[in-house]
């Protein structure tokens, strides 16, 4: 879900919107001085927010739910399996798991069993993936198309029913002599065959080969039945030849009506087909849906349908769209959607509660989406998102329903919400005891603890938060929580060590923003617009202080008190900062560069290389998009698009790129990118020659240290793969004089492969010393030394950062 779901505490009014020139004024020298650790002005700044109940589906055993799932995907009936990749989506959406999202959304596009259900599938991957048609642009460009979601062609694929088939042998048993039959239609007279427009319909054969009076009659009146003699002519001309050959769509409309009252099912799927192939546009599907709906026209509807989604989210803003979504009955639905009314009502859900999840339009598609609920888990999904929804909407009666709903189906989580909602009420000791009862029925998770510490103070409070950050570290919540007491409380050490905890292994935007409003109460101005610009380059529309306040407004302000660095010093600042292994630090230099004179298009490239260190995928491809954009030349543009392939996967495109770049210019980064794509794509070992060619090629171009120092590395690597050690050494020693400090890394191998255990535990800790995040050099480190100095190796590595897995697999397998 990429809307952020406030909590109700920090919920404000306009009104008392924050004004931040009243705070700090942005001529230097006229800001009030404060005591550092001023209560008056540290409480002003620091406000953490409650937690919010999250509208995912969250199940206790993730592990067991995952394995279910796979065992049903092993034994089910086709026509269940997209609904099994849906769930799985479901469950790692909960985890945060981007990449596994994706795998189980393509996976039910491909095993969806029905038109519907591709269509669905198909406009949730097209929705995830915004902002990615320049890939596609760029394979283009190298002879190669991505994976094409294209549009389905509902008309063939939506087969027609076998009962639609014509009764030739009642027909032939009919009695009549008259051949001919003649409608009149006004002034106008169709001349018909008589066994043919009987063959179009039961009550057609019934009133002109049966016991009514038209079976004897040559001339029937039939201007009282709402067709035109246009129309009926192209009737006549169907039941003759089974096909309708230049009709107008309101002709067209006009016979599907007459189709339906006299039931004559071929004639109306034709109708049905001719219409679906019209609709282009969304104003088409808008005009024909309603009307497909209500003459219970399937495959207009998916035809609508499918321009709905192919214009998703805009058309969720179209009040006409969602009205058609939002009023839909049961049978509507199936006439709309068929079997795939839940995954439709899913994804509309989704987009709905991206763009505003307090909307009337998104509770009404939440509505829809329980109505259409058949399993017992896609009920606790739905009513545990209509809950938060209503919880967000302040209709505590409706959201304590629906939450004790998703409780009582299973979903554990939800109990969050009624806790919450008993606190709202007043009854705080009552949602203690609610959680308490969870926590003390199953086996424990980290949100149930840092729940409960809501509804507690003290030590029990302090208990349950580090109890939370025990099961579950990547909780930012205890952490904000104890830097903050930490800070009101004067322990301003404490408190920034507390929240540098969690940003040394997981860039989270709220916990920058707290530590930018430690500094600012401590009037570090310097470090303030550090983080304040790391957050903009994260999210350059970041809103600060509960969303009241812009964050390039505070970075406005803060950089007032802050001395102007030239150019020169920007480049050593970066410098210092990335041999210093400071990322962040790193990423704020390069935001301040980017204001300057100095080349754009090389800048974003090193932005983007922070970013995928920091592990943020979607803002290492803006960054690199960016850096294209930007260019200045051609060969330069051409390996930043290498770059993009590569990092997409696509590695022969991205060295085809590099090739390009160095017949227009033997540059730095294009031997490099060249290099590093023949690595990966190459399975022949014999490449790791022609790899330390380019190396040596790209060494010999104009570049600066911090890229030669990445160079020497790699080089060193290969001439380590390759057995040759002493070359290796150079290449490490060569990148430290230049100050690649993770070049100790690569030097502690080449010692360990010497037999030097004590020179290579030496190099590890001459990185631990000098790198600010150095949890993998912890790492690297124990592998050097005796069991138990492993052992403490490997404790301040899951303290540093607790996602690293391989010091808990190492005191697994010890124990």
């Amino acid at each position: 879900m990429r809307t952020f779901f406030p909590s109700e505490s920090c919920k404000e009014s306009q009104e008392n919107a924050l004004n931040p020139q009243s705070w700090l004024q942005v001529e230097r020298g006229k800001l009030s001085k404060l005591s550092p650790c001023s209560s008056s002005s540290i409480e002003s700044l620091i406000k953490v927010p409650e937690p919010p109940v999250l509208p995912f589906f969250r199940p206790v055993d993730y592990v067991e739910v995952l394995a279910q799932i796979h065992e049903e995907l092993e034994s089910c009936a086709a026509q269940e399996r997209a609904n099994l990749y849906l769930l799985q989506f479901q469950v790692f959406r909960g985890l945060g798991e981007v990449k596994l999202m994706g795998r189980s959304l393509r996976s039910a596009w491909q095993k969806s069993s029905t038109v519907h259900e591709k269509l669905v599938f198909r406009a949730w991957l097209k929705y995830e993936k915004k902002g990615e048609e320049l890939l596609s642009d760029l394979l283009a460009t190298c002879g190669k198309c991505e994976e094409e979601i294209g549009p389905i062609d509902v008309v063939s694929q939506l087969h027609a029913d076998s009962s639609l088939k014509f009764n030739e042998h009642a027909l032939m048993n009919a009695d009549c002599n008259l051949k001919n039959v003649i409608f009149k239609i006004g002034d106008e007279k169709i001349f018909c065959d008589r066994k043919k427009i009987s063959g179009l319909s039961a009550p057609f054969q019934a009133m002109l080969n049966g016991c009514f009076s038209e079976s004897l009659c040559e001339n029937i009146d039939f201007s009282e039945n709402n067709i035109s003699p246009l129309g009926f002519k192209a009737i006549s001309e169907f039941s003759v030849t089974g096909s309708l050959i230049e009709v107008s769509p309101n002709v067209l409309l006009e016979i599907l009506l007459f189709a339906n009252k006299f039931c004559c099912e071929r004639l109306k799927d034709e109708c049905d087909r001719k219409l679906a192939s019209l609709v282009s546009s969304l104003e088409d599907a808008v005009e024909l849906m309603e009307f497909a709906l209500e003459e219970k026209s399937p495959i207009l509807a998916a035809s609508c349908l499918q321009v709905f989604l192919q214009e998703l989210p805009a058309c969720l803003n179209d009040d006409r769209v969602v009205e058609i979504f939002s009023h839909a009955d049961k049978q509507k639905r199936m006439i709309m959607v068929g079997a795939a009314s839940f995954s439709l009502y899913c994804l509309l859900s989704e987009v709905s509660m991206n763009l505003d999840p307090q909307s009337n339009k998104t509770a009404c598609l939440l509505e829809r989406l329980v109505e259409s609920a058949e399993t017992n888990r896609q009920k606790m999904l739905a009513f545990h998102q209509l809950g938060c929804v209503r919880l967000l909407r302040k209709e505590y009666d409706e959201a304590e329903h629906l939450f004790e709903a998703a409780l009582g189906a299973g979903h554990i989580y939800s109990v969050s919400g009624l806790a919450r909602l008993g606190y709202i009420r007043g009854h705080r000791l009552w949602a203690y005891d609610k959680l308490s009862s969870v926590v003390s029925s199953i086996n424990p998770l980290g949100w149930m603890y840092q729940e409960r510490s809501l509804y507690c103070e003290g030590n029990k409070k302090y208990e349950d938060l580090d109890k939370a950050t025990e099961l579950d570290p990547t909780l930012t919540y205890p952490y904000m929580y104890r830097a903050a007491s930490l800070m009101r409380r004067e322990n301003v050490k404490a408190a920034l060590a507390e929240i540098n905890r969690i940003l040394g292994f997981k860039l989270a935007l709220e916990c920058l923003e707290l530590r930018f409003c430690f500094y600012l109460g401590l009037e570090d101005y310097g470090a303030a617009l550090s983080d304040v610009q790391a957050i903009l380059t994260l999210s350059p529309d970041y809103r600060m202080f509960e969303g009241r306040v812009a964050a390039y407004q505070l970075r406005t302000l803060v950089r007032e008190h802050v001395g102007n660095w030239t150019t020169a010093d920007c480049w050593m600042q970066l410098y210092e900062r990335w041999s210093s292994v400071d990322d962040i630090g790193s990423l704020s230099v390069i935001y301040q560069m980017l204001e300057s004179d100095a080349p754009k298009g090389v800048l974003y490239f090193r932005q983007s290389l922070l970013l995928l260190r920091l592990n943020c995928p979607e803002a290492t491809m803006q960054s690199l998009q960016l850096a294209r954009l930007h260019a200045s030349t051609e060969h330069e543009r051409l390996v930043y698009e290498g770059w993009i392939l590569y990092d997409t996967g696509h590695c022969e495109e991205g060295l085809l790129k590099a090739e390009e770049s160095i017949k227009i210019n033997r540059s730095f980064e294009a031997f490099f990118l060249k290099a590093y794509a023949l690595a990966d794509s190459s399975q022949d070992p014999s490449c790791s020659v022609t790899v330390v060619s380019l190396l040596d090629d790209a060494l010999k171009c104009p570049s600066d240290r911090l890229r030669k120092g990445q160079a020497l590395n790699n080089l060193g690597s290969v001439y380590v793969d390759r057995g040759k050690l002493d070359l290796a050494a150079d290449c490490y020693i060569n990148a430290l004089k230049i100050r690649h400090t993770r070049a100790h890394q690569g030097l502690a191998r080449v010692h360990f492969l010497r037999n030097d255990k004590a020179a290579a535990y030496e190099e590890m800790t001459k990185l631990i010393e000098k790198a600010q995040n150095n949890a993998s050099a912890y790492e690297k480190r124990s592998e050097y030394c005796d069991r138990e100095l492993a052992k403490a190796d490997l404790e301040i590595v899951t303290k540093l950062d607790p996602l690293r897995v391989y010091p808990y697999k190492y005191r697994a397998a010890g124990n």
